[in-house]
Formats: C-alpha cells, structure tokens, sequence
C-alpha cells in the first residue's frame, strides 16, 4: 500500500463504518433516523466472530469469507432480513458493514 492510500485507507474506513450509517439512517429512516443509526452502529458486533480468527487482528487479511459472521452464506441472511420491517435497520446496518470491509480487502490488493 502506498503511503497516502495508507493514510486514507482507515480515515475512509472507520468513516463508513461510523459516519455513513448516520447518513444512511437520516435519508432511509429519516423518522427514526437517531434509533437507526445507534442500530446500525451496534451492528458493528458482527466483528466479535473476529475473536474466533487466530491470530485475532491480522491487518493483512481479507475479512470477507474468512470469517463466519461475514460469510457470504450470513451476507444471504442478511439480504433476507431486508424484507422483514423488523429487521430491515439491521440487514442495512450489516450489509453496509459488509460492503465496508470488502472496500478493506479492495484496498489490499
């Protein structure tokens, strides 16, 4: 990674993941925008699977697939989730987390 992209690489990163879901709940859920967003911020848990990975935190690691909480078969329940009102703020929160960290794995490569 050159240096700028390695400066900007987590600037962008955490902004998506703390920062768009804002935006994303005052457009989407503009009533309930606050909720939405506190929603999809504890979304964000999904991470703990992370905790299953040996070693833990390795910086040069692709998340997606590798974990199990960001399978491609939990990103399919995620999409089902979508189409239940119950649910629907979560499967954003965790679709737009997955899209986040696969941005991550473009920024590896």
């Amino acid at each position: 990674m050159t240096d700028l992209a390695s400066i900007f690489q987590p600037i962008v990163h955490y902004g998506l993941h703390l920062l768009a879901p804002g935006l994303i709940a005052f457009v989407f859920f503009r009533k309930e925008w606050k909720k939405a967003w506190i929603v999809m911020l504890l979304t964000m848990l999904v991470d703990l699977d992370h905790l299953l990975a040996d070693p833990i935190f390795d910086p040069n690691r692709c998340g997606i697939g590798y974990h199990p909480l960001h399978s491609y078969f939990a990103m399919a329940i995620y999409v089902i989730m979508l189409f239940f009102p119950k649910t629907r703020i979560i499967a954003v929160g965790l679709l737009f987390h997955m899209f986040t960290d696969w941005q991550d794995c473009l920024w590896m490569s």
